[in-house]
């Protein structure tokens, strides 16, 4: 049985990073065009698709029985998304000339998302 609590928790995490960075992209075309709004979302994307790895493979094995199974996606899992990271980081530069303060804002914001949300949602359920 998957354990639904965690995978819906996952899916609201990455929706919430989706969803800001959306929303500062739109922000940063608004402000500045295109090419802010490009790196905006590219920043984000760079943030999110690393983390949304990690969560599939961090899910893929439940309960106790799959103790070691889930230890071991959780590694594999992580050190998947460094390496993820690094090679989406790396494409970024290499094939689109981003602005760097508006790629590494909106970065480390959709980053600091998973800092955050966890207050936000534990305030919505009370």
């Amino acid at each position: 049985m998957k354990n639904q609590h965690g995978v819906r928790g996952a899916k609201r995490l990455l929706a919430c990073q989706l969803g800001i960075t959306i929303l500062l992209a739109t922000i940063a075309l608004l402000i500045s065009g295109s090419v802010a709004a490009t790196s905006a979302l590219l920043g984000g994307l760079v943030s999110t698709l690393p983390n949304a790895y990690f969560a599939i493979k961090l899910f893929r094995y439940q309960g106790a029985h799959a103790a070691r199974q889930i230890v071991n996606s959780f590694y594999k899992g992580e050190a998947s998304k460094l390496v993820l990271s690094v090679i989406l980081f790396t494409l970024v530069f290499k094939c689109y000339k981003p602005i760097p303060l508006v790629f590494f804002a909106v970065y480390i914001v959709a980053q600091m998302v998973f800092w955050f949300a966890p207050l936000i949602f534990v305030h919505n359920r009370k």
